[in-house]
């Protein structure tokens, strides 16, 4: 399958995504501040690059752990029915949990993956969102901590991916698709 032929326009900057989320781990840090250990759990697999630069920045203790839910596919539209492709390792009953999504867009996955893990009783349950379009929300959801709101329009980088494809930039781009 060949994909439609697009450039890349940089939207968020490598140095603007770092200096958010130094920013965004004292605020993580001030609501976490009497935790034990907290249970960082990145969506997969978009969040990947996001958590190990979130987590680094964090002066917690802290686990991670992953759950992979899709409700895209290799598509540009949410398909909006949110399967789970791999459970999370440990039980978080009683737990801080932190929930790290790479994006929330329609938040049919967000509000999908916060209800499974609300079910499972943590203790405290939170979520953090590198990126936010409000203008496309179709659900009732809100992530407690969100890097950068950004209009509807097509992205990559920072671990996004188009078909599993520029995953690997260090920003934020907007694609734009040529003929």
């Amino acid at each position: 399958m060949s994909h439609p032929r697009y450039v890349i326009d940089q939207m968020i900057s490598a140095k603007s995504i770092a200096a958010r989320i130094e920013a965004l781990s004292d605020e993580i840090e001030a609501e976490f501040d009497q935790t034990d250990k907290l249970v960082v759990v990145g969506l997969l697999r978009g969040s990947f690059v996001f958590i190990a630069d979130l987590v680094r920045e964090l002066d917690l203790p802290v686990e991670v752990d992953f759950l992979e839910a899709s409700s895209y596919g290799d598509g540009m539209e949410s398909s909006r029915e949110v399967r789970i492709l791999k459970d999370l390792r440990s039980g978080i009953e009683g737990r801080d949990v932190l929930v790290v999504e790479d994006i929330v867009d329609t938040g049919h996955t967000m509000k999908h993956v916060l209800g499974l893990l609300g079910a499972r009783k943590p203790h405290k349950l939170r979520s953090i969102a590198l990126l936010n379009k409000q203008t496309r929300r179709e659900v009732d959801v809100q992530a407690d901590w969100n890097g950068f709101d950004i209009p509807d329009e097509f992205v990559v980088g920072y671990g996004i991916d188009y078909a599993q494809r520029d995953r690997n930039l260090p920003y934020i781009g907007k694609v734009r698709f040529i003929d």
